[in-house]
């Protein structure tokens, strides 16, 4: 059987500040520049889910999109969107909130939720701008 990738879209818009609490001001201000704003700066993030598996004989689907966005927006974006990462975010706590960090701790929320929907999740790339984005493979 064949093995297809499906890939989901979802945007939100969150504030964060790149500070680690370890390192001093003026160290801050070296490594993050503008980012260690002690006022915070925002993105316009998009975040990609994809998820493996052989489409089902019934339907020809790996999972209907529409129960994959619901999974991505209840256990990801609601909770994301609007948000300042570092102060309003349970599952980024202690985490220096970099586009890294973000996706590795998308992929977490989610692997759960999918595997027990009988998902496989693939990959989480999430875009901080139009030109950068970092991705994650659960390695």
């Amino acid at each position: 059987m064949a093995v297809v990738t499906i890939t989901r879209l979802a945007r939100f818009c969150a504030a964060h500040r790149l500070h680690n609490p370890a390192l001093g001001d003026a160290e801050n201000a070296r490594l993050f520049g503008k980012c260690n704003s002690p006022n915070y700066h925002g993105h316009n993030y998009t975040l990609e889910i994809t998820i493996a598996g052989t489409p089902d004989a019934t339907t020809g689907y790996v999972m209907d999109f529409g129960d994959l966005d619901r999974i991505v927006d209840e256990h990801c974006v609601n909770l994301l969107d609007h948000k300042n990462l570092d102060l309003d975010v349970a599952f980024l706590a202690g985490t220096l909130s970099t586009a890294e960090n973000i996706a590795v701790a998308c992929w977490r929320q989610l692997e759960p939720a999918l595997r027990a929907r009988g998902a496989t999740l693939a990959r989480v790339k999430l875009w901080e701008t139009e030109n950068n984005y970092v991705e994650y493979d659960g390695r």
